[in-house]
């Protein structure tokens, strides 16, 4: 009688121990990132809510495409490329110029994440490296802001959203001039503090009641909505954890050194991108490092890194190169802290 041969299954990890699928995990990263979304259109308008539209639309349309011209199947009902195009959106001043933004969103998909093969395979994160470029190209556009909570802003453009392509947008200072919005500076709370030191009210910047990026609006939702995805597992706590308490320890350092020179460590985590960065990029699943104590080192970099381009480098915000260069050092950190295999002999030198 013959013996029927047993199949034996090898799989490698991650081990799940129940269904979770990437896309169930993109889907509430999506969720987690609609509060922080509708904010910024409340606080900016119908230029917000066109501008995250454009950096979404363009992702998704230059992914599917991209599946289309290599014949593979559409990867966008994964939503990790709608992540991406909100991502670049809040990560754009209100008034930036809609044709430009759709550039960001193809380069950020192309050069981020198409060329290095897909989702799962992407060494930077894909928002990143679109809004890098826009910074590369378009200089001026994406340091020109305007205030929060204009009248008719639910009704009426910002005058450079709608610029044609290869034009000079309009000037907005008229615009803003025409508003009578009082103590308007025309600068973020961070570029205000590092060219004419001076701090708004600790509350606008936990609100958001101030000048900036659409996801530099209010770090209490940004957290709140963090939060729900360390709450559900969809990412690891360690990650922004990491970012914001090295970030806090830095800057904390700086000002007990010197309180008149530098700020507080409370207005440098509550400020700029440092929320939106920290669980919404830093915790990116494919470019963080997989060990405990890579997470740590690599978070912590980040952190401090960001600290140290706000005060000593030219720029007042450094969370985006920040990431970037963390990005960049994830697989060397990975390969150095590997842990020993189990009951593995450590190899001793053999002297010369």
């Amino acid at each position: 009688m013959a013996v029927q041969p047993q199949v034996i299954q090898l799989r490698t990890s991650p081990h799940f121990h129940k269904a979770v699928t990437v896309q169930t995990i993109m889907l509430n990263v999506v969720y987690a990132m609609l509060p922080v979304c509708a904010w910024s259109v409340f606080q900016f308008g119908v230029s917000a809510l066109a501008l995250l539209l454009t950096t979404t639309a363009a992702s998704v349309l230059t992914e599917h495409l991209i599946c289309v011209f290599t014949k593979k199947e559409t990867s966008v009902t994964d939503y990790s490329v709608v992540i991406s195009g909100m991502l670049l959106g809040l990560t754009l001043p209100p008034g930036f110029p809609l044709w430009m933004a759709a550039v960001g969103g193809v380069v950020g998909i192309v050069m981020g994440k198409a060329i290095f093969g897909g989702i799962g395979f992407n060494c930077f994160n894909p928002a990143l490296v679109g809004r890098a470029f826009l910074q590369a190209s378009f200089t001026v556009a994406i340091t020109t802001w305007t205030p929060a909570n204009a009248p008719g802003r639910f009704f009426e453009f910002i005058p450079s959203t709608l610029a044609f392509p290869f034009t000079t947008p309009a000037a907005v200072d008229d615009w803003v001039a025409a508003l009578h919005v009082d103590g308007w500076s025309g600068a973020t709370p961070l570029a205000a503090f590092k060219f004419g030191g001076e701090m708004p009210p600790i509350l606008d910047t936990f609100t958001g009641m101030t000048a900036g990026s659409l996801g530099e609006t209010s770090s209490i939702i940004i957290l709140i909505c963090g939060l729900y995805l360390a709450a559900r597992k969809f990412l690891d706590w360690r990650l922004p954890a990491g970012m914001l308490g090295a970030a806090f320890i830095t800057s904390g350092i700086f000002w007990l050194m010197d309180m008149e020179q530098y700020p507080s460590p409370v207005f440098m985590l509550f400020t700029g991108g440092l929320m939106l960065g920290a669980w919404f990029m830093a915790s990116d699943m494919v470019a963080s490092p997989v060990t405990p104590l890579g997470v740590w080192i690599y978070s912590g970099l980040m952190g401090f890194l960001t600290i140290i381009i706000r005060l000593k480098g030219g720029l007042p915000e450094g969370v985006m190169y920040a990431i970037l260069l963390g990005n960049a050092v994830s697989p060397i950190i990975d390969n150095m802290t590997q842990p020993r295999i189990y009951g593995a002999i450590r190899q001793k030198k053999v002297a010369k």
